[in-house]
């Protein structure tokens, strides 16, 4: 079992920025990948980001490129979510996830992940 904590969600005005990080305990995997997901009330789960364990592949869904940056501490089993130049549609419960493997758009299929933390509410007012 992996075990996936979020935190850093809260309120903030459009236009600003939050830092999620994942934490992950439990079972030791030699190689994951770690996504990101999001889903706004009303809508379906959208991917936003995966990274895999190296750290050196890295899949942004096309809303968030440029705005959104995820990076890992493998010292800490922790990956982080920097989230800068917030929207309103931003707005939703932010999901973190792991897959023993995945590559490429394979990595934006929800269905594919493991294990699920408990989400973090991000809010982002106009």
């Amino acid at each position: 079992q992996v075990q996936l904590v979020e935190s850093g969600g809260g309120l903030v005005q459009a236009g600003g920025s939050l830092r999620l990080s994942c934490a992950a305990s439990g079972r030791t995997l030699s190689s994951y990948v770690l996504g990101w997901f999001r889903q706004a009330p009303g809508k379906e789960r959208e991917f936003v980001v995966a990274i895999n364990w190296s750290g050196d592949r890295t899949y942004y869904a096309t809303s968030v490129n440029g705005r959104f940056t995820i990076s890992k501490d493998n010292a800490k089993n922790t990956v982080y979510l920097q989230m800068n130049s917030l929207k309103p549609e931003d707005t939703a419960v932010y999901y973190c996830a792991v897959d023993t493997y995945c590559s490429g758009t394979a990595c934006g299929d929800g269905s594919r992940y493991d294990y699920w933390g408990q989400g973090t509410q991000v809010t982002v007012s106009s």
